[in-house]
């Protein structure tokens, strides 16, 4: 029996590699394959498993999903964006909730029924319109701005949602009004009382926890955390997920934000294809089959309504044409999260099992068309409006300075540092044209006669069009990583013995940009620290050639000094640190050269050695370590921690 258990998980594993590698291919996401994998596990295909045997493993995938969305949730921001969140976001909700539900109203379902029909339909997928969104590099556009503000206060409604379900299941008492309000009650003094346990005990255990330098135990405490909040809203007659995603939002303030997000993965994207497994195993396709042409006929009402609802809230609020299309369109589908709110109406009896595999069709469907949808909304959106998407922006030709002014500087970008750029170059006569897909700043430039025009400097014709063959420089200014590999591989192509100058936000991606062909690289960051100390230096009467040689020097080393630093209270041990080794009686080390040690082994950097109060940086590869040394080593905290115990024990 065990044996075939164990055939029977190693078959569902291989289809589920499978069915992912497939989808990969032509752009869908994995969702799709998870919920294929579920559909021949379950009882419409194989039957190894049921829904029920899934379900308690499947829940801590919700329950991880809560607690990283918990992780993303930062208040600063939510508060930045509050009239687009709240008001564009509830009044989406809302509204799409209230016309869907009405329907299902009107159509026989049970008013229990409809509320959920109407919240599974209003929310849509987070991470495929996210992703997509980000890949095309529309995050800091109009209508990516606005996609992401309504996604954000969707995945805000579904807290209030996963306290209102359980309260409404027929096994427990019958629930009126004062019932429901005191449910919302118990949820508020549940997330105060957990707001007081993350703001005073939390932060102490994993101060604690990230002195020990143990990577297991960091998981473990972040696991625990997880399941302890959830267990106790749970046993407040609460959902599990709630008390997740209270966690996460009272640890994403933190320091070890990131660190907690990596670790937590590998376990939420694996309970997560459990999840959407046992979601596909609702699927019955003897159902499927005799209500086809009624789920094709969802399909196209929930993709209609939910564009016209966003459109319209869009258009009143004066958004332009294509930008409101754009985001609706960009919207349209059913999200992941609504097969959360699905198995719980399941679960919880709210909702027949035949409505559920015909509301799951549909959500499966319109997250197969939604990287189509999403990458081509603006597209669509200018053949609806009767324009082309680039001669409608740049109805002009480029005038470009004439050969004889001087050498060209093609700047691409027009932001902050472009503009700055740009007016330094105007007051020394340097001419320059500039390319930016911004398009009010572009009219505003050209408004004010500066050589800014319209366009996507990854694309390969404008870049031939606005000159860059000619220009001797090129300076790439914006700060989307992804933007700026493809802007740099093909300017270098088209230009290869063009300098380009790429600015960075730091140097993480230095060595890779300098690789694909940048001439130079300046991570602002950095380049910022180092003025500081220029003027510091400047101030103790330090004199100045000497300043700007060091500065050079630390441009030529790659900014080596201005990485690792001492551990702090505060210190993200995801980062490189600077420790100091001290070399007393009876250290391995002692007596041994400094090449006789394999650094790289350890993947540490002997940064300096300090001897009777004088350091020397580098040490010289002959150095001989004697008693008393100070060895200062650069390395992430597991490294540093090996390398001190081979110095000193050997």
């Amino acid at each position: 029996m065990e044996h075939s258990i164990f055939i029977h998980i190693l078959s569902m594993l291989v289809i589920a590699i499978v069915a992912i590698s497939l989808l990969r291919r032509v752009g869908l996401p994995p969702i799709l394959a998870y919920l294929l994998t579920g559909v021949f596990s379950g009882p419409s295909g194989f039957h190894w498993f049921t829904q029920a045997q899934m379900h308690s493993v499947a829940e801590l995938g919700v329950v991880l999903l809560m607690f990283s969305l918990g992780l993303e949730f930062s208040v600063p921001k939510l508060w930045s964006m509050r009239r687009t969140v709240f008001g564009l976001g509830s009044a989406q909700v809302t509204f799409t909730a209230l016309i869907a539900g009405l329907v299902a109203y009107l159509f026989g379902q049970n008013m229990v029924a409809a509320v959920v029909i109407g919240s599974a339909v209003a929310l849509s997928s987070t991470a495929i319109v996210l992703k997509l969104v980000n890949d095309q590099g529309w995050m800091r556009r109009r209508h990516g701005e606005l996609s992401v503000s309504v996604l954000l206060f969707q995945d805000i409604a579904v807290v209030p949602l996963l306290i209102v379900l359980p309260l409404l299941s027929p096994s427990s008492e019958a629930m009126g009004a004062v019932e429901i309000a005191w449910g919302l009650f118990t949820g508020i003094l549940a997330f105060l009382a957990l707001m007081s346990f993350g703001k005073w005990i939390l932060p102490r255990i994993f101060d604690e926890v990230a002195r020990s330098r143990s990577n297991e135990l960091f998981v473990l405490s972040t696991l625990v955390v997880v399941l302890v909040t959830g267990a106790f809203t749970q046993w407040l007659g609460l959902s599990m997920a709630l008390g997740a995603f209270i966690a996460g939002m009272l640890l994403g303030e933190s320091q070890y934000r990131r660190q907690l997000e990596a670790d937590i993965r590998p376990f939420r994207d694996l309970l997560m294809g459990l999840f959407f497994i046992s979601i596909g195993m609702l699927l019955n396709f003897a159902i499927v089959a005799e209500f086809w042409w009624q789920i094709l006929l969802i399909l196209i009402a929930v993709l209609m309504t939910k564009i016209l609802v966003v459109f319209g809230l869009l258009k009143l609020g004066g958004e332009q044409f294509k930008v409101a299309l754009s985001t609706a369109i960009s919207l349209a589908q059913v999200g992941e999260f609504s097969f959360v709110v699905l198995a719980l109406a399941v679960n919880y009896q709210l909702l027949e099992t035949q409505m559920s595999t015909i509301l799951v069709m549909v959500a499966v469907l319109s997250m197969s068309i939604a990287p189509w949808l999403v990458r081509h909304c603006v597209d669509i959106a200018a053949k609806i409006e009767g324009k082309t998407n680039s001669k409608d922006q740049m109805d002009e030709e480029f005038i470009l300075p004439s050969p004889d002014d001087g050498d060209l500087v093609l700047i691409l970008g027009y932001g902050r540092v472009g503009q700055t750029i740009a007016r330094f170059l105007k007051t020394e006569a340097v001419p320059f044209v500039v390319l930016d897909l911004d398009p009010k700043r572009v009219s505003e430039a050209r408004a004010a006669g500066e050589p800014v025009y319209f366009g996507d400097a990854c694309k390969m014709g404008l870049l031939k069009q606005i000159g860059i063959r000619r220009a001797s420089m090129v300076v790439i200014t914006f700060g989307e990583s992804r933007q700026v590999e493809d802007c740099l591989a093909l300017s270098r192509k088209l230009a290869p013995e063009t300098k380009i100058i790429v600015r960075t936000t730091d140097d993480a991606e230095l060595e890779n940009l300098t690789q694909a062909g940048a001439t130079q690289v300046i991570p602002e960051k950095l380049e910022g620290s180092l003025m500081l100390v220029s003027q510091v230096l400047y101030k103790c009467g330090v004199p100045l050639p000497r300043i700007i040689k060091r500065l050079e020097s630390e441009r030529r080393n790659h900014y080596q000094y201005l990485h690792g630093f001492f551990t702090g209270a505060e210190t993200d041990f995801t980062l490189e640190l600077l420790h100091a080794v001290a070399l007393d009686t009876g250290a391995d080390a002692i007596g041994k050269k400094l090449t006789d040690i394999d650094w790289s082994q350890f993947h540490v950097e002997a940064r300096a050695v300090r001897r009777k109060g004088e350091e020397l940086s580098p040490p010289p590869d002959d150095w001989v370590f004697e008693r008393r040394d100070i060895v200062m080593v650069v390395g992430k905290p597991r490294a540093i921690e090996a390398v001190e115990e081979h110095l000193l024990q050997g």
